[in-house]
This record gives structure tokens, sequence and C-alpha cells, in this order.
């Protein structure tokens, strides 16, 4: 199982490490997404320049680079118990971090939060479903992605460990609330300061020609 652990691992990685937000803004907009908005590669920042379109497709694909490895996984080895449990964590926490650490962007990246959330949704679907309801009711109230991230993954530890989830899982979640949280410290920033850019009415029209500036993404 070790030897079948490690693939899924590297492979997890790699399929994490697709850039799919700098990929879609590319091939449809000829435009580099990364000099372009908050010059995040994630789906917040791909629909404010291209469109809610364009971003929910990267949202989709984002969610796939957590889910297909760890749901292959589990449903190829099939197996239960500790050692099983920690692989799968790595297995996530390996597509993650080929997210926001990707090999081919010298090891820069999204924030992760829609990779985690297709991590989530292969390990605990209904935590998942409850910290998306959290995300969004967030984002309503307060207008920003980026707290509404920050605060759903700060939920998902206690949810976890509320559902009874193995300790490898729960600890995998608190690394990855702190690698996403981490990943927004930028945005903590703008935040505490005021000046942290709200998401209503910005992506009603595609913005392509938006310079680069520091600003909340996903």
């Amino acid at each position: 199982m070790i030897y079948q652990c490690v693939i899924f691992i590297v492979t997890a990685y790699l399929l994490g490490s697709i850039p799919f937000g700098k990929l879609i803004a590319k091939r449809v907009a000829r435009i580099n997404i990364t000099q372009r908005g908050s010059g995040n590669i994630g789906a917040t920042n791909v629909a404010r320049e291209l469109g809610i379109t364009w971003g929910l497709v990267t949202l989709l694909l984002d969610m796939l680079k957590g889910f297909l490895p760890v749901f292959l996984y589990a449903h190829y080895i099939f197996q239960a118990g500790i050692e099983f449990e920690t692989c799968l964590s790595a297995i996530g926490l390996s597509a993650l971090l080929g997210h926001q650490f990707s090999i081919f962007m010298r090891f820069r990246g999204g924030k992760g939060v829609a990779t985690a959330i297709g991590i989530y949704l292969a390990t605990s679907p209904l935590a998942c479903l409850m910290v998306v309801i959290v995300f969004i009711l967030i984002v309503y109230t307060w207008d920003f992605v980026s707290l509404g991230s920050m605060l759903a993954a700060i939920v998902m530890p206690v949810l976890l460990a509320f559902f009874g989830k193995s300790q490898p899982l729960v600890t995998s979640s608190i690394i990855v609330t702190a690698l996403i949280c981490f990943k927004h410290k930028g945005n903590i920033k703008r935040l505490v300061k005021g000046t942290e850019r709200k998401w209503r009415g910005e992506i009603n029209q595609p913005n392509r020609s938006r310079s680069r500036s520091n600003s909340s993404s996903e």
C-alpha cells in the first residue's frame, strides 16, 4: 500500500500544479491572469477578469484537482485504518500544495480554497456542504470572498472533529486551514486596514483591461 500511496501523492501534486485559471485566461482572452486584477490564478480573479462563466469553469477544475486523487485512491484501495486515513490525508495535502506552490509556476500558485473544497467533498461531503453554506452566508453578509474563505476553512476542522472523523483527517484539515490563511496574509492586512476589495458588482462584466493591483482573490 505504501508504494501505491506514494504514486498517488506524486500524481496529486502534479495534478494540483496545473494552473487551470492561467491556461483558461491565456486561451480565452490571450492574457496573463497573473498580471491582471489580483494576479491570482483562482476562480475569483478569473471571474473578475473574464466573467462569471469562466470563473465557474475554473472553480470546477480547481475543485477536481483535490477531489479526483482522493476519491480515486479511496475507491481504488478501499481499506480502513489509520495508515489508510493518513495516506488519504497526505494525498489531499499534496494536491493542495500543488495548487498553492505549482512546479509549473516556479512554486507559486493560487490560494487553494477550491482545491480544498474538492478534497473535503471526497472525504466528508456533509461537512463540505456545511462549510460551503458558511462561506456563502459570510460573503453574502459582508461581501468579502477572502473573509468567507478563511472563516470557512477555520470551521472545517471543527466540523470534522464533531462528525468523528479520524485523527489524520482532522490534523490534515488544520494544516489545510493554516495554508489557506497563510496564502491570504495580504487579504488579512487589507481587511484590517479597511481596503479589501468587495465582491458584489465586480463580476457582472468581464474586465480585460484592469491592471494588476493588490486585491482579494481565491
